[in-house]
């Protein structure tokens, strides 16, 4: 139970994905300077090239590293990627990192920390760092790049941007696929659906806007029920109990005692889950899970190992250059090294940049500017872009089924799903 507890609180926060770097540095009272590795270096600087540094605020020894590593492998590997092949002529990218070990209280010395050492923008793969610079990055208009901001941290638009998915899009694009494709509602009358989870903001988003999108749509679902515990508990019998006649059912994130005791109960809905489900494909595997969850259906911003997808094909290829005796490690693992997928859009929204204004006139504002019409079409579909006013550009996700009989996941959908943002 220990290990169990420690795991949980590891993985706190996760949303669609946290993407740190995995460099040593250490702020512990904010005050004292951190070591800080810039990563990579991999290219030969020459008198014209540009060095633009990309802060990253991250966590890297507090309760969210343990579960952040294979995405800050993917941050590494890209950065190096892009550095030596040029994809970025005349300049060289570089990281700075700061470990706010996900302590609030270091948000604002670790902001302070990275733009005093050239930080242009800051990353964040912290839920909660966003939340705190938002009001001090507009009032600087400083741009900040997370992987994931609350929706109500998006209004007004400013200088706070989401590299990932809105919970409430995710909830309500996911339903409107059920409906159209899984659930035969003319004939067999509302779906019954329900979640239980720990209450934390994405999980307390999502079964809110399941609800509001059952409530909206009372011919397709009946809404049984969001359960909330507080972290950690591991013991879910009474949730269960709430949620045993459903059709449907959204377990917590991290999903493994929830299912054995739904499934020891006999009880047969069919699971949902999101990107922060798929990290843990590992122990679903290790726990001998996958009969359980055969049909699980999955709703994510990328598609999955192996399937046919310009990203995934690019992170299988450094992941295998990089690590290769990690790599089927990393794969099993679940999502976490295909954050990838996400972190691509903000090299490439920088890279545009330098084709709009040249490497002479890089910088935080001018990123700023080109955010403001950017869009990302890979493999002939526009699957991301912000606006001048919308600062979240999923524009489609891929929904996935889990196979028992191969045990992964296999796309149930051979097309992107169009995002839903309205229930």
């Amino acid at each position: 139970m220990r290990s169990e507890i420690k795991t949980v609180i590891a993985i706190l926060g996760i949303v669609l994905l946290l993407f740190p770097l995995l460099v040593a540095c250490d702020g512990d009272d904010g005050k004292d300077e951190p070591t800080a590795t810039t990563q990579p270096t991999a290219t030969k600087e020459t008198a014209k090239e540009v060095v633009f540094t990309i802060g990253n605020l991250s966590d890297l020894t507090g309760p969210s590293a343990n579960a952040q590593e294979a995405i800050n492998l993917a941050l590494g590997d890209l950065v190096e990627y892009y550095n030596e092949e040029n994809l970025i002529p005349g300049v060289k990218l570089e990281v700075i990192t700061y470990d706010g070990q996900m302590d609030p209280s270091k948000d604002i010395p670790g902001y302070e920390w990275l733009i005093d050492k050239g930080a242009e923008l800051i990353w964040t793969g912290v839920p909660n760092t966003p939340v705190t610079l938002k009001s001090r990055a507009d009032n600087d208009q400083y741009l900040i790049f997370a992987a994931s901001v609350p929706s109500k941290e998006l209004s007004p638009p400013g200088y706070v941007f989401s590299l990932g998915d809105r919970a409430e899009f995710h909830a309500y694009t996911l339903l409107t696929w059920i409906a159209e494709n899984d659930w035969d509602y003319i004939s067999n009358g509302p779906a019954k659906i329900g979640g239980a989870g720990w209450d934390d903001a994405w999980t307390s988003t999502y079964l809110t806007a399941a609800e509001e999108y059952a409530k909206a749509h009372p011919d397709q679902f009946e809404w049984e029920g969001g359960y909330f515990t507080q972290v950690p508990n591991f013991i879910w019998g009474p949730e269960v109990d709430e949620l045993k006649d459903c059709d449907y059912v959204i377990p917590p994130g991290l999903m493994i005692s929830f299912i054995k005791e739904y499934r020891d109960a006999g009880y047969t809905a069919k699971f949902l889950g999101a990107g922060p489900h798929a990290a843990f494909m590992a122990q679903i595997d290790d726990a001998h899970l996958w009969e359980e969850i055969d049909g699980m259906l999955f709703a994510m911003a990328t598609r999955w190992w192996g399937q046919d997808d310009t990203l995934v094909d690019l992170a299988e290829q450094l992941l295998y250059e990089n690590h290769s005796g990690d790599a089927e490690k990393i794969m099993r693992a679940g999502v976490g090294y295909l954050a990838m997928s996400n972190l691509y859009i903000l090299v490439d929204l920088i890279a545009k940049t330098v084709e709009a204004v040249g490497p002479e006139n890089l910088d935080s504002q001018a990123i700023y500017a080109a955010a403001q019409s950017y869009s990302l079409t890979i493999d002939g579909i526009t699957r991301f872009g912000y606006s001048k006013l919308r600062r979240d550009g999923k524009n489609y996700y891929a929904v996935h089924r889990a196979s028992a009989a191969d045990k992964t996941l296999v796309l149930a959908d051979d097309d992107w799903v169009p995002t839903v943002d309205q229930p």
